[in-house]
């Protein structure tokens, strides 16, 4: 009897858990279907799910319409730099706070994360002025340094609780053993805390690279990433279904991909520390 409710329970998680995988997919799944629409056919109701007309010319007409090279290597770009520098000064501040605590720590971190918590659009004005008269508008340099600034509390944050998993005695046996700062934290602390560190690039990649309220707030031709692509799909004589599709199936593939093949990697980063 016991077995069966645990096989019943087992079964109904895995159908929820599906369910739910589903649920989440499907939107992604119905916007890569749109793509191979003509127009007429994306807005047709009831909508086709496979029977309709399937063609390329959506894709085609991106090509020749929009740069893609070019905004997916700013999405590149400012996705890799943001994440990096974020780490740089991460990885300092989160050891700080794990192996030398103080008694504003908690309150420091609470800080960090409530900036979370402002509203963009309240400090758009001042931002995009400082950017105009600094000459960073619309250039990859103020982009990467907007993104990190918003994405470091988050790094601060992940890489605080991986540091605090890792036990304080190895790191004082290094220094016992003549292990400076940089020894102890290079040599020492990042090995041991690479799933954690791995899954928080990983991580802030995908913020940066879905991020579009200052992406589209702060570029224009220059240094405009995939988000900016897709918005130049929605025009004053409307939306045009079928290329908005293709032009979001283009822009979400890179990182659809990557978080397929790192998905091991970011799970166990995840879950760093979960289990002694």
């Amino acid at each position: 009897m016991a077995r069966a409710t645990t096989a019943s329970r087992k079964l109904g998680l895995t159908l929820l858990a599906w369910t739910i995988g589903i649920v989440i997919f499907f939107p992604i799944l119905w916007t890569a279907l749109t793509s191979f629409k003509t127009e007429a056919e994306a807005i047709a109701s009831p909508p086709s799910f496979i029977a309709f007309q399937w063609t390329l010319e959506n894709y085609a007409e991106v090509q020749s319409r929009s740069d893609y090279a070019l905004h997916f290597m700013n999405s590149v770009i400012i996705s890799l730099g943001s994440t990096l520098v974020g780490l740089l000064i991460a990885v300092p501040a989160a050891w700080s706070m794990a192996f030398v605590p103080s008694r504003r720590t908690k309150d420091v971190l609470m800080w960090m994360l409530s900036t979370k918590m402002l509203p963009p659009v309240g400090v758009l004005i001042p931002i995009y002025l400082l950017f105009r008269d600094t000459g960073l508008l619309d250039s990859r340099t103020g982009l990467v340094i907007v993104l990190t600034l918003i994405n470091l509390p988050i790094i601060v944050w992940m890489l605080f609780t991986y540091f605090r998993e890792i036990p304080g005695e190895i790191l004082e046996a290094a220094r016992m053993d003549g292990a400076g700062l940089k020894a102890e934290i290079l040599y020492v602390l990042l090995p041991m805390a690479v799933p954690g560190i791995a899954s928080t690039l990983l991580l802030n990649v995908i913020l940066a690279w879905n991020e579009a309220f200052w992406t589209l707030s702060l570029s224009a031709s220059q240094s405009a990433p995939l988000t900016a692509f897709i918005a130049s799909y929605s025009s004053p004589e409307g939306l045009f279904y079928a290329k908005l599709s293709a032009a979001s199936t283009m822009a979400v593939a890179p990182i659809l991909v990557l978080g397929w093949f790192s998905q091991k990697q970011l799970v166990r980063g995840l879950t760093f520390g979960a289990v002694k």
